[in-house]
């Protein structure tokens, strides 16, 4: 089993910054594609990013494409995302996903795709 556990959320203003964590345990992040989604109030989760599981390809959600970045650093078993010129719109639950894939290239987009999630972490940008 796959425990994930997210961290770095928080308020901000917006045009603000801010840089989420996902840490993995129970089982080596290697073998799981990753990817972050979010959900804001009355509306489904949706896809924001994700990673490969060696890391060389990356997929984003065209909404947050050239300010959202994903990275992961395997010896660590964490995915970050970092988030910049962020906007009121970005508000919402962010949520860190590991998915089983026998792909090292492969990214996930659907959440259907996906066997573990966290927690989530609280993102509120004001403007």
């Amino acid at each position: 089993q796959v425990q994930l556990v997210e961290s770095g959320g928080g308020l901000v203003q917006a045009g603000g910054s801010l840089r989420l964590s996902c840490a993995a345990s129970g089982r080596t992040s290697t073998y799981l594609a990753m990817g972050w989604f979010r959900q804001a109030p009355g509306k489904e989760r949706e896809f924001v990013a994700a990673i490969s599981r060696i890391g060389s390809q990356t997929n984003y959600a065209d909404s947050v494409k050239g300010r959202f970045s994903i990275s992961r650093v395997n010896a660590k078993n964490t995915v970050y995302l970092q988030m910049n010129d962020l906007k009121p719109e970005d508000t919402g639950v962010y949520y860190c996903a590991g998915g089983n894939t026998g792909s090292f290239i492969d990214t996930l987009t659907s959440v259907r795709d996906y066997d573990y999630w966290g927690q989530g972490t609280q993102v509120t940008v004001s403007s």
